[in-house]
């Protein structure tokens, strides 16, 4: 049976939020911006995509092209709020809903849209419950096609607020609208690359031998271009709620400037293992990989696996010192590499080979019994108030760095929060 499903896209969602919740910012051209201090406008409303404004831009460079261009700081937190009455009000329709990034899900409803009247009847009436329950300026688009690949492209194609079909019939004329890079998968440099062996267009693209393709672009990533051009898209819908594979746990973070002070950048790199430390908690997981990487004057990369399990910030930042300076972590903390010319400018730290505690070793030393106890009155404190209202001393005068959902909710926990929707 020929599959009926839908990519439901909000229109220019973190932008239409700030709107939707003032709207003295309505009709006008804003810029969301990261609130970290770096002027990097992350999300542009409908307005100023209309004056030329796309995201990820600088924020003076879009001044200089439109004056009135209104930057405002991002609310992720709310953002999430609005993602999760989102996908409640969409997974009343299907059981079979994907959530693809925060603002978008696909939904297979080939088996559910009779009993909403058919499909014009079933998008009129999501739409109707996102304008009552969301807002009026926070619309949305649906693409309607027999894959995910065909509807996430129909959706794009009559924004904002628009419904678009892709049939087998209408495949070709679809393809003839559309650009290489509207594909989900094909970026810039992809389009290079098939523009040197003259595939300039979809329907070139449709015409390209899978054998061309596969020595210009390897097996894996060639078949997957033939598929594009012949419209195939056999992925299933992977349900919100199916159990979710964490395989690793990190945290990135672009600092504000340049840092040169060593103790600022031990105290960002100790934040965000705090920050691994309570997601691993939460996941019940714990971990004996770990890595970090400082960009800046210069790249450090260093990771090491180790026969103890660990879950707590302490511990991490205590293994990542090590790593980085070669010698067990002393108080005052410092970096060894680190002068004064040197600086940091973005770090990232994660964790891997996670295994679920109920599996790991239990401690045979009093000392680290009370450890864990101690995390979990943290825990139980931080959860109450918010994550961070206890922290470590070195860390009295550092800024919290809490984690803000992300566009494409690559925060595992995220997920695993969704499924209790």
């Amino acid at each position: 049976m020929t599959k009926t499903i839908f990519h439901i896209d909000f229109d220019s969602f973190f932008a239409s939020c700030e709107q939707q919740f003032n709207p003295a910012l309505r009709g006008k051209p804003i810029g969301v911006t990261a609130t970290n201090g770096r002027t990097c406008i992350i999300a542009a409303s409908r307005e100023a995509k209309k004056l030329g404004i796309s995201s990820p831009s600088r924020l003076w460079e879009a001044q200089q092209l439109v004056p009135d261009l209104i930057p405002v700081p991002a609310h992720f937190d709310e953002y999430w709020e609005i993602s999760k009455k989102f996908i409640s009000i969409v997974k009343n329709y299907s059981p079979f809903v994907e959530v693809f990034s925060l603002d978008e899900v696909f939904m297979d409803v080939t088996k559910t849209a009779h009993f909403y009247g058919g499909i014009p009847n079933l998008i009129t009436e999501i739409k109707l419950r996102l304008k009552e329950e969301i807002g009026e300026y926070i619309t949305a688009s649906i693409g309607v096609s027999h894959n995910k690949l065909l509807a996430k492209l129909a959706s794009g194609m009559k924004k904002p607020n628009g419904v678009q079909y892709i049939t087998p019939a209408t495949l070709l004329e679809a393809y003839d609208m559309c650009k290489l890079t509207d594909i989900c998968g094909i970026g810039s440099r992809i389009e290079a690359r098939l523009n040197l062996i003259g595939v300039t267009t979809l329907l070139e693209l449709r015409q390209t031998p899978v054998d061309l393709l596969k020595r210009e672009f390897g097996v894996v990533e060639g078949e997957f271009l033939y598929q594009v051009g012949q419209g195939i898209d056999q992925r299933p819908i992977i349900p919100y709620y199916d159990p979710i594979t964490v395989k690793s746990v990190g945290r990135n973070y672009c600092l504000p400037r340049n840092e040169y002070d060593s103790t600022v950048v031990l105290q960002n790199i100790y934040e965000l293992c705090e920050e691994i430390g309570i997601k691993l908690r939460r996941l019940e997981k714990s971990a004996r990989t770990v890595g970090i990487y400082l960009r800046g004057s210069q790249d450090i990369f260093v990771r090491k696996t180790y026969h103890q399990y660990i879950n707590t910030g302490k511990d991490l930042f205590s293994f990542l010192l090590y790593l980085l300076n070669g010698t067990k972590p002393t108080i005052p903390y410092s970096l060894n590499y680190m002068s004064t010319k040197d600086y940091v400018r973005q770090i990232s730290v994660w964790v891997g080979s996670l295994e679920d505690e109920k599996n790991t070793p239990l401690s045979l030393f009093e000392d680290n019994r009370k450890q864990e106890k101690l995390a979990e009155t943290i825990d139980a404190i931080n959860e109450k108030f918010g994550n961070h209202t206890i922290r470590n001393g070195f860390l009295l005068y550092a800024d919290k760095l809490t984690t803000k959902p992300n566009g494409f909710m690559a925060d595992k926990y995220e997920r695993v929060q969704i499924r209790s929707l």
